[in-house]
């Protein structure tokens, strides 16, 4: 007799179960030199502008969230919510919540397609002072604060990986997202990065 699939199989599973686990890990002792927040429960979606939308596409972000479509290589963040420059015309939505997505899709109705990647995404934020160093032994981009500072993003590869990677603060604080199906491989390279400064992971996979 086949099995009959329990209620609890079909709950969403974070893409860091399995793997990240909350605690201090590599180098013991003195402060963590790289800290890791697991990004859990926030909403993301693909904003791709209609074409000869332009206008109003900044006019509708500003009046309804305070902040313009970013620039090229920007990323712009107000009260939680915020756009990362993905490609000509396309932007990573990120918010607080997969509900405090439905803003965007209604404020941006007619002048971009948002399309919900809240579940395809695995995303981390990293921050420390020894963050900087820990990601440049294998990120694509030059993060020295003369290139990349706070309001900078990027997409780019990582170990293989391709990735997403914005600066919150002048701390520094970073965030990544990567594909949900290479979280696993990101999370191998990311804390063994930093284990020689101490790492200390926060959040618990949902």
């Amino acid at each position: 007799m086949s099995e009959i699939a329990t209620t609890s199989s079909w709950r969403p599973r974070s893409a860091w179960a399995g793997f990240a686990k909350p605690g201090r890990q590599g180098r013991a002792g003195a402060e963590p030199g790289v800290i890791l927040d697991l990004r859990e429960g926030i909403g993301l979606a693909t904003i791709i502008l209609a074409d000869g939308q332009d206008e109003a596409l900044a006019r509708a972000l500003s009046e309804r969230f305070g902040f313009a479509p970013p620039a090229p290589g920007a990323a712009a963040f107000a009260s939680g919510r915020g756009l990362v420059w993905a490609g000509p015309g396309q932007w990573l939505a990120v918010a607080p919540s997969r509900a405090d997505l439905a803003g965007f899709g209604e404020a941006l109705a007619g002048l971009a397609a948002v399309t919900d990647q809240s579940d395809s995404r695995a995303v981390v934020r990293v921050s420390g002072p020894q963050a900087r160093t820990a990601l440049s032994k294998g990120v694509g981009v030059d993060l020295h604060p003369r290139a990349f500072r706070a309001g900078s993003a990027a997409g780019t590869g990582i170990s293989h990986i391709v990735a997403q990677i914005w600066q919150l603060d002048d701390a520094p604080t970073y965030e990544l997202a990567v594909p949900r199906s290479f979280a696993g491989s990101f999370w191998g390279w990311l804390t063994e990065s930093a284990a020689e400064y101490g790492c200390e992971v926060r959040g618990l996979p949902r």
